[in-house]
């Protein structure tokens, strides 16, 4: 790849254009000139650590994706007004208070009845 250096020619160019990388491999030395075997070999052996990195980041940026898309879909809905108001678990409570309320003065309500009536 040195070549393309010379050339003035981009890496990713090359790697890119998988026809004009498979004919600069066959061109080239099978040892690649100045790669020794064994840097080759570690080469090899490096490539599914580094496509296994690449799935998994892959499956990463699903995931982030996913998660945005979500909080964009929730934020739109909320701004939009068809959402659920923020503030019903506050209102709801509320409720359920003012409804333990009233039983209380009910139950008041008729003991102060019977009271009245037993007078």
């Amino acid at each position: 790849m040195e070549n393309a250096f010379a050339a003035r020619a981009d890496r990713t160019y090359l790697y890119c254009q998988r026809d004009l990388l498979e004919g600069v491999h066959a061109a080239a030395p099978p040892d690649g000139g100045r790669i020794a075997a064994v840097g080759r070999a570690s080469l090899r052996a490096d490539l599914p650590n580094a496509l296994e990195r690449n799935r998994s980041l892959t499956v990463r940026v699903r995931q982030l994706e996913r998660r945005l898309s979500e909080s964009l879909g929730e934020n739109a809905w909320t701004e939009s007004g068809l959402g659920a108001s923020a503030d019903i678990d506050r209102l709801q409570r509320r409720i359920t208070l003012l409804e333990q309320d009233l039983a209380d003065m009910s139950g008041q309500l008729d003991e102060r009845t019977e009271e009245l009536d037993a007078a």
